[in-house]
């Protein structure tokens, strides 16, 4: 399977991951310190955590399977090419993956929704908290694009696949997203609607209710919503929904 992500020869031109954002230079967690870079120590941690909660060994999918699914989308990598990931939620500020170049993005006929139901990182069992998706809309969706460069991507997707794809709880696609410097393919991960944690579309107030209280070993659901405002923020990207989101939030945190 080949992926066209770029011009050839493309990839050489840039030595600088930030050259077109520069301003982002100290406003991404490097690969190495991020906690949800997922490596086989990382994942070993995860799954003592969900043991530790009373989940069972099925509470994600297996290590084949992961592979399997993986490949099935993107391929042997042989021979290796670049791989672009497109990223609107966490990977903004923290995508745990070695890239070569980042790019302001859009993806056409979608919007972000916290629309997925997490135990995990934010929440517990006894207080879920809400993690953004990607649903069907008429806009588009503005966020972010990262290379993977050719000699790194079969590694590097295999952690990130891990980490996006551990509970399934999304379906990843292949697919066209706008930049600045050109248009190219990337992988997209969108809501899986068939997923017993997938919520749908909650009223404002009741997800705003949600994000306000829940909290979990990595952090409260507040602050994830805040760091999305944050660095769309310093993105330019004007998201209503999020706004209105971090508004209601905190009416109910401040009240």
């Amino acid at each position: 399977m080949h992926l066209t992500c770029d011009r050839p020869g493309a990839s050489a031109l840039h030595t600088d991951a930030y050259a077109h954002l520069p301003d982002l230079r100290d406003r991404l967690t490097p690969a190495d310190q991020s906690a949800v870079r997922a490596t086989p120590e990382t994942l070993a941690l995860w799954d003592q955590r969900a043991r530790e909660q009373g989940l069972t060994d099925d509470w994600r999918l297996s290590d084949q399977r992961l592979e399997d699914t993986r490949r099935a989308l993107l391929g042997d990598f042989n021979p290796p090419r670049d791989l672009w990931v497109f990223g609107y939620g966490s990977l903004m500020w923290d995508p745990g993956i070695h890239f070569a170049e980042v790019r302001r993005a859009d993806l056409p006929g979608h919007g972000r929704r916290f629309s997925y139901r997490t135990i995990m990182g934010r929440g517990t069992p006894d207080c879920p908290a809400l993690t953004l998706s990607l649903e069907p809309a008429a806009a588009c969706c503005s966020g972010l694009a990262f290379r993977i460069a050719a000699d790194q991507a079969d590694a590097e997707s295999a952690l990130l696949w891990r980490r996006e794809m551990l509970r399934d709880g999304y379906r990843p696609a292949l697919l066209p997203v706008a930049t600045p410097q050109g248009e190219v393919t990337a992988l997209v991960f969108a809501s899986n609607h068939a997923h017993p944690d997938y919520v749908g579309a909650m009223s404002l107030v009741d997800e705003a209710r949600i994000i306000a209280s829940a909290c979990g070993v990595i952090g409260s659901n507040r602050d994830y919503l805040v760091q999305v405002a944050a660095q769309l923020d310093r993105l330019g990207i004007a998201d209503a929904y999020i706004r209105e989101l971090q508004a209601l939030v905190d009416t109910i945190t401040d009240a």
